[in-house]
């Protein structure tokens, strides 16, 4: 069986779906790996190294043809066209936003998994690719924050003065958030923590943090432990109730995201107005419209004196590490879609186990996919 993978060619995406070590793995378990030339070199894998651990270096119609076809990024419509009838191919799809992507692999007759729909349990925890990813999300956006902050993060003490710790706010305390918070207090910043969700409220404190008590009304504990869409009056009872704490934060990390909907506005800018000049908003919901109206996705700008980044894609800042982890979920989840058998490998039935049944989103010409309930 034949595995190819392309390269990236989203703006800005420096990640591969494999690396050097991991084809290593995947030809010990039998399969060819086909990797189109430079597809590692922003996440510093060259191609020797993709060659000294016996990959074949091809061209992209080449990577597209394979039986599997691994992806960080979802395919474009016309990179679809080199998929061959019956391949399988496994990617962030973004299946919310992107039902022509859908209806194009389904008319390929391609079956897809898209990696964000992997279920988030025990099981299927090595091949969980939202939480290793947000895990390094969640790190490189403090630092993103330590740089732009005109101040420490740490106390300072020294002969000529002394400088209090940075005030950090970490907004959604997700996997991104629960790093975000670990980073933080690493960097010696005093942190403060909010989610709608209750039940984190131990989780903030193990890790030094405050938990920020704002009754809201109603619980905001959704679907498969992600949060849910609050009412509109509990949105409004907690922008206002947050809106005064913000003000005094000088390093805000918003992570707040509900599956499939845009992302709650918790940092107004009445908040925005209310911060001290020099301070800074990490925006980590920007690619879903941002938890302050005033974020820009893929910029950074100055409000009111107050810096806010909007970069969507912190993963791919750190992308030697960020390839790494995503190419070891991609090799565990394939120990559940392929079988060994005298013959060589073949694909399992994917209705027959949990995980491949709550990831496929295209099958046997037909678009399976459901956006789920919140």
């Amino acid at each position: 069986m034949k595995i190819g993978v392309p390269k990236e060619i989203v703006s800005g995406e420096a990640r591969v779906a494999t690396t050097p070590e991991m084809v290593k793995k995947l030809r010990a378990k039998g399969f060819e790996v086909c990797v189109e030339r430079g597809a590692g070199k922003l996440a510093c894998y060259d191609d020797a190294a993709y060659d000294a651990a016996e990959a074949q270096l091809v061209d992209a119609a080449e990577a597209f043809s394979a039986d599997l076809v691994i992806k960080v990024r979802a395919p474009t419509l016309e990179e679809i066209g080199n998929f061959k009838q019956g391949a399988v191919l496994c990617a962030l799809l973004e299946p919310c936003e992107n039902a022509a992507l859908l209806a194009r692999l389904a008319e390929a007759g391609v079956t897809a998994f898209a990696m964000e729909a992997i279920p988030r349990t025990t099981r299927a925890q090595g091949m969980d690719v939202l939480s290793s990813q947000a895990n390094i999300a969640g790190y490189r956006a403090v630092v993103e924050g330590a740089a732009r902050y005109v101040r420490f993060f740490p106390m300072m003490m020294t002969a000529a003065g002394a400088a209090r710790p940075a005030r950090v706010v970490v907004l959604g305390a997700g996997v991104a958030g629960l790093q975000a918070i670990a980073t933080a207090r690493r960097l010696g910043a005093e942190v403060e923590a909010f989610d709608v969700r209750p039940a984190v409220k131990e989780e903030i404190q193990s890790l030094g943090a405050k938990f920020i008590e704002l009754d809201v009304g109603e619980s905001g504990v959704g679907v498969g432990g992600y949060a849910r869409e609050l009412t509109a009056e509990a949105k409004d009872r907690q922008q206002k109730a947050l809106t005064e704490y913000l003000k005094k934060a000088n390093v805000i990390i918003s992570t707040a995201l509900i599956p499939c909907k845009a992302a709650p506005v918790l940092i107004t800018e009445d908040a925005v107005k209310g911060l001290a000049e020099g301070s800074v908003i990490i925006d980590m919901a920007a690619a879903n419209g941002g938890n302050c109206p005033l974020t820009k996705a893929g910029e950074v700008i100055t409000a009111h004196g107050v810096t806010i980044v909007g970069f969507t894609n912190y993963p791919a800042l750190v992308s030697t590490d960020a390839s790494a982890f995503y190419a070891r979920n991609m090799l565990n989840l394939l120990s559940i879609l392929v079988d060994s058998q005298e013959g060589g490998l073949i694909f399992k039935d994917p209705s027959q186990d949990d995980i491949s049944r709550a990831a496929m989103v295209t099958h046997q010409g037909k678009v399976l996919y459901q956006p789920p309930q919140t």
